[in-house]
């Protein structure tokens, strides 16, 4: 295959051709067209396209053309030995981290879910343990909420809470426009238009200029309310990682969970219904991050997640789900669709009374189990591994990478 050697691309930079932009650096045709270049390595010559079936060197087989008769080309055609593939961009470079930027059937289909009801004896699809719930659920209020635009073009409200059993920011990620919190939007004794825009209890959009807020206490439920969503909305219960979301640790799959959940819950099917994710400040499943660094250690010396974890005296898993219960109350939600694994947690938000119904699964699974990008390590496919055995997990250990 005829060929350029590096002096003639150095001369054809330099040289006023009429090849397209998209070329770079410019070059004229190839002047041998018997191929007198052949002693060049053609494999650092090759593209991932299979080259025009049009030459200039037609075999007694190939069928006459006009141009075929030429003896030669006009200077402003194109040569037909394109550049090599290093010097050629891809027509677009997809985003690195999961998003709407770049729609595909893949990225904006329809979470799967999987009808669940725990109040069968069977179990109903939530597993057979049965956690210790909260005789009664904490009281929480929403005092203040603020729209947040996301890297991804969606916007999502972010909704702060206080509670009365610690002195914990607990967190709702609120996307739609459907979704409200009742405490908030409450009037409040001394209230003023300018202190419900500063707390975020407003209707619509903020704009320069804007005095009333828009609501008048009592209409909003009746208005936004779940009774007017056909389809329950998508909620996650999200308990704090700092290692996982902040310092990119490959010992657990929490920073793409989380990623994932507000990804799925951006896509336009999600508008009507709205998303949900209850952010916990939980660290290390309720031991806190001083615990989960010493347990990391242990990890390192040879014992799994949940070892570790008693090891240093706690339980496997420490973690509580009544304040979660208690804001998709606040939130005016009664019927959801879960993002979880963990059949515990299926249980556990639903309340001691069942004041919030689990009507179906979205199960979480790795990106790199279905090819879809992700990450793979040692310490995380160990993680699931022991979520999936020992925690009992919905997931598909013969799906872990071997």
């Amino acid at each position: 295959m005829p060929g350029f050697t590096p002096e003639q691309w150095q001369g054809a930079a330099a040289s006023d051709s009429q090849l397209p932009s998209f070329y770079s650096p410019p070059a004229n045709a190839d002047p041998s067209p018997d191929g007198a270049d052949a002693d060049l390595n053609n494999d650092n010559l090759s593209l991932s396209i299979p080259p025009a079936t049009t030459t200039t060197s037609n075999t007694a087989n190939d069928n006459p053309s006009p141009s075929s008769s030429t003896p030669s080309r006009p200077s402003s055609a194109i040569p037909t030995n394109p550049p090599p593939p290093s010097l050629l961009s891809p027509a677009f470079t997809p985003p690195s981290t999961p998003g709407t930027a770049t729609p595909s059937n893949a990225l904006l289909s329809e979470p799967r879910s999987i009808p669940v009801d725990s109040s069968l004896p069977t179990g109903g699809g939530c597993g057979s343990k049965h956690p210790r719930l909260l005789e009664a659920l904490p009281e929480v209020r929403c005092s203040v909420r603020a729209r947040i635009p996301t890297t991804t073009g969606a916007e999502m409200f972010l909704h702060l809470y206080e509670n009365n059993i610690d002195k914990k920011e607990h967190l709702a990620i609120v996307f739609g426009d459907n979704i409200r919190s009742k405490s908030l939007d409450t009037w409040q004794p001394g209230d003023t238009e300018l202190e419900r825009l500063k707390r975020g209890a407003y209707t619509g959009r903020l704009y320069p200029g804007r005095v009333h807020s828009g609501i008048d206490g009592t209409q909003h439920m009746e208005e936004h309310g779940q009774d007017g969503n056909k389809v329950p909305p998508l909620v996650r219960i999200h308990s704090e990682c700092y290692t996982g979301e902040t310092v990119w640790s490959a010992r657990c799959d929490c920073g793409e969970q989380l990623d994932e959940a507000a990804r799925l819950m951006s896509l336009p099917s999600s508008a009507e219904a709205g998303g949900i994710i209850i952010y916990l400040r939980q660290e290390g499943r309720g031991i806190g991050l001083g615990e989960k660094l010493k347990a990391y250690n242990l990890q390192d010396l040879g014992n799994d997640t949940v070892e570790a974890n008693l090891m240093l005296r706690h339980p496997a898993d420490a973690r509580s789900y009544g304040l979660a219960t208690a804001m998709l109350i606040d939130l005016g939600q009664r019927d959801i669709r879960l993002l979880t694994n963990n059949p515990d947690k299926i249980r556990a938000v639903e309340g001691p009374n069942r004041e919030i119904v689990v009507k179906e699964r979205v199960a979480m699974v790795p990106l790199s189990w279905k090819g879809k990008g992700g990450f793979r390590a040692p310490e995380v496919e160990g993680y699931l591994k022991t979520k999936i055995e020992k925690m009992g997990h919905m997931l598909d250990v013969e799906a872990l990478p071997r």
